[in-house]
């Protein structure tokens, strides 16, 4: 009988074409080799498995479902795993050469942990280099002091026990879009999280993902994802409602006024480039010439760093 891999990367992919040979090749590089990478492909409709169908190697496992999103795609990735530690991992992201290394010694060294982030390299659908995202806490003490204010992980830096994510009941398919946030929250009492200080992987913001800035969604889906959060729980009827919103947004121009505002604030807030800044702000206006905030957006743009760094400091969720 086959000796079960020692990591599970997961990596569900619904449309990824673009992005997932370069995303599977940084997983096939690694400096840890002892992995299997299970591929749930959710439903595709362009060339994602034809891509996948390209590339020989026998630790690639590909499982085909309708879609039903990425919490039914890592969920079914959970029951087809056959490791002890499950590193996730997105199908338009760069893994650092040595990221399952530092991450799976990390755990093995570390067993009272049993959930470890990073830190991550943001960068743009044509994969130069945004900024450099600092996780809001490393520690564990940190990570429980600020759990209810901020997700702590980047979800595609993380690698976990499977047990203790199995025993939480997997990903929450209600929770659209936070379903990585409900679940950390749930396993929280379990054992104890790190984030490691550096980047293991480069972090795509594109137009097509699902995930957009949340300023974006309005104040209805912040306000219901508050509440599950807080309450630890999410029902089906707030499913729909997230569901819902998320829907009606599902519009490429929604998608791409959002990628847009959002390169703008980073290369302000993050990476002080005001030219580049406002080049990306100016096509979010011309895609959504009412929305007041980009205008607000552009104007900071021609302030000093300093006075930028400063508000973004004083009110980061004006940034």
């Amino acid at each position: 009988m086959e000796a079960a891999p020692k990591i599970t990367v997961l990596m569900p992919a619904y449309n990824a074409a673009k992005y997932i040979g370069e995303a599977i090749a940084s997983v096939l590089g690694q400096t840890f080799a002892d992995f299997e990478l299970v591929i749930v492909n959710d439903g595709s409709t362009d060339d994602t498995l034809a891509v996948i169908n390209t590339l020989n190697d026998s630790r690639i496992i590909v499982i085909s479902q309708p879609n039903q999103g990425v919490a039914s795609a890592l969920n079914t990735g959970l029951q087809h795993s056959r490791a002890r530690y499950i590193a996730r991992f997105d199908a338009d992201d760069i893994c650092h050469p040595q990221r399952l290394e530092k991450q799976y010694c990390f755990l093995q060294n570390n067993p009272d942990y049993i959930l470890v982030g990073s830190d991550a390299d943001y960068i743009l659908e044509n994969g130069d280099f945004l900024f450099h995202f600092k996780c809001i806490a490393h520690t564990h003490e940190q990570i429980i002091h600020k759990l209810y204010f901020y997700c702590p992980f980047v979800h595609p830096t993380v690698m976990y026990r499977k047990e203790n994510i199995c025993r939480a009941g997997g990903y929450p398919a209600d929770a659209h879009n936070f379903e990585d946030y409900l679940l950390w929250t749930a396993i929280a009492r379990a054992g104890k999280l790190y984030n490691i200080a550096e980047p293991l992987i480069k972090y795509r913001l594109n137009s097509t993902s699902v995930t957009i800035d949340e300023r974006w969604r309005g104040k209805k889906f912040r306000r219901l994802k508050r509440d599950v959060i807080m309450r630890g729980s999410v029902t089906a009827e707030e499913g729909n409602k997230l569901l819902a919103i998320i829907k009606n947004q599902n519009v490429q121009h929604i998608k791409e006024g959002a990628y847009h505002a959002l390169c703008g604030k980073k290369f302000l807030a993050n990476n002080y480039q005001p030219e580049k800044a406002r080049l990306h702000v100016k096509k979010a206006i011309s895609i959504h010439p009412f929305r007041l905030d980009n205008y607000l957006l552009y104007t900071l743009s021609y302030l000093p760093e300093k006075f930028i760094l400063w508000l973004h400091e004083k009110s980061p969720n004006r940034l």
